[in-house]
């Protein structure tokens, strides 16, 4: 690891003309330093906070927006016809024996005639979207690290991936329209983990819990917002969706690039001094009064080559990879739940607005318990408990029987709400597992592996809409064996953040050789 000096001093302080303590105690860490100017938590940063995490609404819209776009429409029978009824299959029926209620224009399926296609097929849309996100993740994923820096990377995500939804509303088949999904994921894809990075780097160890749900409650208020704006509009085009959605994106984006401020800890890994300074000016509380004009950091000169050096950080410190597939495979799991639940709504005897809303809601209860107590929470602990949780209440949903049927929608909440809440405990214990110059890489791959579960989500509701396949078995099977492995990672709960690999993996030796006196 680099040396370092104190980044900030305090004025008027004496000088002792004694022996100088140790080099260690001499020259504190960049996360103490850093801690002595935005460790109390002012409006400066609060603001920051709230307009950063901002971003996750806007995620939430068109993550979720397929449910209504690409939703199968009601139907009712137009002849008197026997073998015509509510339990009918309408690929069985005559064209003109049913119609749809609404117009056709109101779902893609009615609209290009695809309420008989293959499963593949009407999933195509929302599974090319996860798979976008994947291969975004993928390729994106070391730039807010490397080159761009947090707050680029969030400018145009945000922007790009407003403009390819705007786009989508010129689709003419599913072709096309699958094609633009594609690129909406891949523009959307470190969206959250930018976001969810920068605000946290911006306030103290005390707070970074709590201001990081911000993020989860923004996307809470995107989720929410669908079944309002689809219900608004369930008699026009699925286009209009799009349009609502896309466009206030857009604007938004101007605002981060005019009004965030990039991460100090970020700019000073870089090298780039004098903007770190003045970012830290500007966040700082102003009750505190410290003298900027000592300030001295070498960037890690690993982090200096090309913009994947990040992932070959990761993949050579064998610590660092263990923790990186760990959470990976937990993320799979959390996230074929997570993206999959509200997909397959649809699929139960209930309202499809009200229980999308209801989903949305439970994402509230799910934020409220993670801010209030992660800070007492143990992450281990917590992500193994919730992930038991919500695989064993998504096997109950698929329970056949008059009394299953209608704790249907309750018990799925419950699975849901306990896969929020696990997601988000998650994407916290990752950004703690890693240090600053890997960390935004570390928790977009995360991110990815989340998505990743999600790619397989609209398959498998298509396959249950068309063949029987219980989704919902599946997917709590998957969620609970996953969140197994959260039992060989390490607890992080009140430990500070470290900025450099050399650092992280001072402390993991140190940890190991506690547990071996221990033992001896």
């Amino acid at each position: 690891m680099a040396d370092s000096t104190p980044l900030l001093s305090q004025p008027n302080s004496v000088k002792s003309e004694s022996t100088p303590p140790p080099l260690e105690k001499h020259h504190p860490s960049l996360d103490s330093t850093i801690e002595r100017c935005i460790g109390d938590f002012g409006w400066a940063q609060f603001l920051q906070a709230l307009l950063v995490s901002s971003a996750w609404i806007f995620d939430a819209q068109q993550t979720f927006i397929t449910v209504f776009t690409d939703a199968h429409p009601a139907w009712h029978c137009t002849s008197n016809q026997l073998d015509c009824n509510s339990a009918s299959n309408i690929c069985n029926l005559p064209k003109n024996s049913w119609a749809w209620n609404f117009p056709a224009y109101t779902s893609i399926i009615s609209e290009w005639n695809l309420e008989c296609a293959a499963s593949i097929i009407t999933g195509l849309p929302a599974s090319s979207f996860f798979m976008g996100c994947l291969v975004g993740g993928l390729v994106l994923a070391t730039l807010a690290d490397s080159s761009l820096g947090r707050k680029n990377m969030l400018f145009l995500s945000c922007l790009t991936m407003s403009i390819s939804s705007l786009l989508t509303v010129f689709s003419t088949n599913i072709w096309v329209y699958s094609a633009l999904k594609l690129v909406c994921g891949f523009c959307r894809a470190t969206i959250g983990t930018s976001a969810l990075v920068l605000t946290i780097e911006l306030v103290g160890k005390r707070w970074r819990g709590q201001v990081g749900v911000i993020g989860f409650f923004c996307f809470t208020i995107g989720f929410l917002s669908l079944p309002a704006i689809a219900y608004l509009n369930r008699v026009s085009s699925w286009r209009s969706l799009y349009l609502w959605t896309s466009i206030p994106g857009i604007l938004y984006s101007l605002l981060v690039h005019f009004f965030v401020r990039e991460s100090p800890r970020w700019l000073l890994v870089r090298g780039r001094k004098e903007e770190a300074v003045a970012t830290l000016k500007s966040i700082a509380p102003p009750s505190h009064s410290w003298s900027f004009s000592e300030v001295s950091f070498e960037q890690e000169m690993s982090n200096n080559g090309n913009v994947y050096s990040t992932i070959k950080m990761l993949v050579q410190k064998r610590w660092a990879f263990q923790r990186l597939l760990l959470v990976m495979v937990i993320g799979f799991g959390i996230g074929m739940v997570y993206y999959g639940m509200p997909l397959g709504l649809g699929n139960l005897s209930f309202n499809l607005y009200l229980s999308v809303t209801l989903n949305a809601l439970s994402e509230i209860p799910s934020s409220m318990f993670t801010i209030l107590l992660i800070g007492k929470l143990n992450r281990k602990v917590s992500v193994l408990a919730f992930t038991t949780l919500s695989g064993i209440f998504s096997i109950m949903c698929a329970l056949k029987g008059e009394v299953w049927t209608r704790l249907q929608i309750g018990l799925e909440l419950v699975s849901f709400f306990s896969a929020c809440t696990a997601f988000g405990i998650l994407l916290i214990y990752t950004i703690e597992l890693f240090p600053t110059c890997v960390r935004n890489s570390a928790t977009s791959l995360v991110r990815q592996a989340i998505v990743f579960g999600g790619v397989f989500s609209p398959m498998l509701v298509a396959a249950e809409r068309r063949d029987g396949i219980p989704s919902y078995v599946v997917f709590g099977l998957v969620i609970g064996c996953c969140g197994l492995f959260s039992a060989c990672l390490p607890e992080t709960r009140g430990r500070a953040l470290f900025d450099t690999m050399d650092e992280e993996e001072h402390k993991e030796k140190a940890a190991c050789n506690g547990v071996g006196d221990v033992l001896a």
